[in-house]
């Protein structure tokens, strides 16, 4: 990646950071952003001696992304990867979630990367170069008490495979990669149904993937050019085969999954119901 100009958004934690540092050490020059500038200031001392420009972003905001990337070119002169991993999710049933936070969800997850990647595309074209999605297993199937999250990821996942169609020709590759379960701080930012972050993770993240593991897997993905990527075997690879196979099934193991959570919203549902014995 020596000379290779990489941006990516949501660069303060998790998946996000754990790239930056994958990208650091594979020797690319990096654009990092995020709206927490003094993380990103942090994590720019402990990279290596890499070109690292670090740029505080809200990717909600329109003109904000296209300051991104006019200061990347400004900069390098060249955009080769724009990883657009900036994301929040959510943990509310539709039925109580404000509508301000499901909307909030949409514009971080969808229009942030809508937008850096309106602005990011020519240069991309011109070099060839790499448009990249992180979405989840929600973008391939539906989470119960996700609904924000996970009509946020499905969108990114028909928006950027569109975007491939459009540029066959162009020699631009699009990756959209899902990632299973993976240790960031995602769930601890999750909004509830009221807008407010639940503060606290519901699940076991030392179980789960390493941030760490993820960036290094999603980098390999980039060089190899691939258009698709689904990490994790039993919440990604075999929920992505359950639901073109036996999506019934499927429905009834990710409810009971995603019920066991600890104070789960779906809890209340399930309570009133009979068993699902399968």
């Amino acid at each position: 990646m020596k000379g290779k100009v990489v941006i990516i958004t949501g660069a303060s934690s998790g998946i996000g950071r754990a790239l930056a540092i994958e990208y650091a050490k594979r020797g690319a020059s990096l654009t990092i952003t995020a709206r927490r500038i003094d993380l990103l200031i942090e994590l720019k001392t402990l990279l290596p001696n890499n070109e690292i420009l670090a740029i505080q972003t809200d990717v909600t905001i329109e003109k904000e992304c296209k300051n991104l990337i006019e200061s990347t070119i400004s900069q390098y002169g060249r955009i080769d990867v724009l990883i657009n991993n900036a994301g929040l999710s959510m943990r509310a049933l539709f039925d109580d979630i404000e509508l301000s936070a499901f909307k909030h969800v949409i514009d971080v997850n969808f229009y942030g990367t809508v937008f850096c990647t309106k602005y990011a595309l020519p240069h991309l074209i011109s070099s060839k170069g790499s448009l990249v999605g992180i979405i989840s297993v929600a973008g391939h199937v539906g989470l119960p008490a996700r609904s924000a999250y996970s009509a946020s990821k499905f969108a990114i996942r028909g928006f950027l495979d569109t975007i491939r169609l459009e540029n066959l020709f162009t020699g631009l590759h699009v990756l959209v990669a899902a990632p299973g379960f993976t240790a960031s701080e995602v769930r601890k930012s999750a909004l509830k149904a009221d807008g407010t972050p639940q503060g606290e993770t519901p699940r076991a993240e030392e179980k789960m993937m390493s941030a760490e593991k993820c960036a290094f897997l999603i980098a390999n993905s980039i060089e190899k050019r691939q258009r698709s990527l689904v990490l994790t075997f039993l919440e990604g690879k075999l929920s992505v085969f359950l639901s073109k196979y036996f999506p019934v099934l499927l429905d009834h193991l990710t409810y009971q999954l995603m019920a066991d959570e600890p104070d789960s919203p779906l809890s209340k549902k399930r309570s009133s119901q009979k068993p699902i014995i399968l």
